[in-house]
């Protein structure tokens, strides 16, 4: 599995999102995508279900060293994000989680602070490194003039929604984006433009837009699947090589599709 290697961490580029999957089901799902060899499993205090996201990890045998696993404060627990990551990790089942994200701003609760309280996180070995989730170019900028130790800012980002402002960003700071929805919710995954592509390779259009963001430089995906062989396909995309061609179809789609948008969300122009 490639990773993405920073000051701050180094980060499996591809993941296996765990948002809407819970019980059971959510434990099969972790332990057989480690079983294929996902090594990056993503969850959140607001997803519900640690618990079975730790049963997965313990299911699957892996030494917990060899594993990533990424856990979120919701926004409204920003205040105390110690306490919420201590119900986290008792959740899981783990003594630490690799990266640990403020899920979405809150402009109620002071950054700095709640940051400030996360880098004490990190250096009581809580948790490996720390980040913020959709946050826009000017909160990033925010959160990266508090000094803290910023390793990653998961958004929404897929071929028909652009994020070219804050992955320059992201880059010029060694911050990792992490696509969420890659996939827009399965809503590309019969777009023609991408099944045109993926009919020229023997691939999916699936693949295609998994594709085309895994080729870029700083960005991770997280896909959600629970069913081993859309596991397989998304890491089959890995190693799948678009031409300038495929390239250019898919810059040329609109880039304002948003599926994500819930009443607390940031102004996303700003």
């Amino acid at each position: 599995m490639p990773r993405i290697e920073t000051p701050h961490v180094a980060m499996p580029k591809l993941s296996l999102g765990t948002w809407a999957l819970s019980g059971a089901d959510c434990a099969r799902a972790v332990a057989e995508a480690i079983g294929l060899g996902y090594r990056h499993i993503d969850t959140a205090e607001m997803y519900g279900n640690e618990e079975a996201v730790g049963q997965g990890l313990r299911d699957s045998a892996v030494p917990r060293e060899h594993l990533f696993v990424t856990t979120k404060v919701w926004w409204e627990n920003l205040a105390a994000p110690d306490r919420a990551l201590e119900a986290s990790l008792k959740r899981l089942g783990l003594d630490y989680v690799d990266l640990f994200l403020i899920h979405w701003p809150n402009p109620a609760v002071p950054l700095k602070r709640t940051l400030a309280m996360m880098e004490v996180l990190k250096e009581r070995g809580l948790c490996r490194a720390i980040g913020v989730a959709n946050f826009t170019p000017r909160l990033l900028a925010e959160a990266l003039a508090t000094g803290a130790p910023i390793a990653a800012n998961q958004v929404e980002y897929h071929v028909m929604l652009g994020q070219d402002p804050l992955l320059a960003l992201c880059r010029a700071h060694g911050v990792v984006l992490t696509a969420y929805s890659p996939l827009g919710k399965g809503g590309l995954v019969d777009h023609p433009v991408l099944a045109a592509i993926g009919a020229k390779h023997g691939v999916s259009g699936a693949q295609v837009a998994l594709a085309g963001l895994l080729e870029q430089d700083m960005v991770a995906a997280i896909p959600k699947s629970a069913r081993v062989e859309n596991m397989r396909a998304n890491l089959a995309a890995l190693s799948l090589r678009l031409d300038e061609a495929d390239r250019a179809a898919i810059a040329a789609l609109p880039k304002d599709r948003r599926f994500v948008n819930p009443a607390f969300a940031p102004d996303w122009r700003h």
